[in-house]
């Protein structure tokens, strides 16, 4: 059912914990499964994310969509981040049941809400990102 990656990052994920004094936070859920996906991140003066970290309370696809999606906005600028699908996490994967596809969009949702914050907190516009919903649970997944 699920992939040898998806299983890897679900027994161990990278970039667990939280990041003290973080530059951007995001927070996004998914009512329905009641998974919740918190993303940190570490920011440098350049815009490169230097450090990130995640805590998920929820199902081992979404514990393994947050690690993965982790390790694929580390080291990137903002913008390479922003470009960070729910495909590419899937794919980074090698894939995920159907009714798993969600946990990669939460992953996708909490990249874009914890760059949302970084844009808020240093008073910047990232082109090409938009505002997260606000209540957690808005969105059907």
């Amino acid at each position: 059912m699920y992939s040898e990656k998806v299983m890897d990052h679900f027994n161990n994920p990278r970039n667990v914990g939280e990041i003290e004094n973080p530059s951007g936070v995001g927070t996004v859920g998914n009512a329905k499964c009641g998974d919740i996906m918190r993303m940190y991140f570490d920011i440098d003066e350049q815009g490169v994310i230097r450090d990130v970290k995640f805590k998920t309370f929820g199902c081992g696809a979404a514990v393994a969509t947050s690690s993965m999606a982790t390790e694929l906005v580390k080291g990137k600028t903002v913008q390479e981040a922003l470009t960070v699908t729910n495909k590419a996490v899937m794919e980074a994967l090698d894939g995920l049941p159907p009714v798993k596809v969600h946990c990669s969009l939460l992953a996708e949702e909490a990249i874009h809400a914890a760059l949302w914050d970084y844009a808020q907190k240093k008073g910047i516009v990232i082109e090409g990102l938009e505002k997260p919903v606000e209540d957690i649970g808005e969105k059907e997944g």
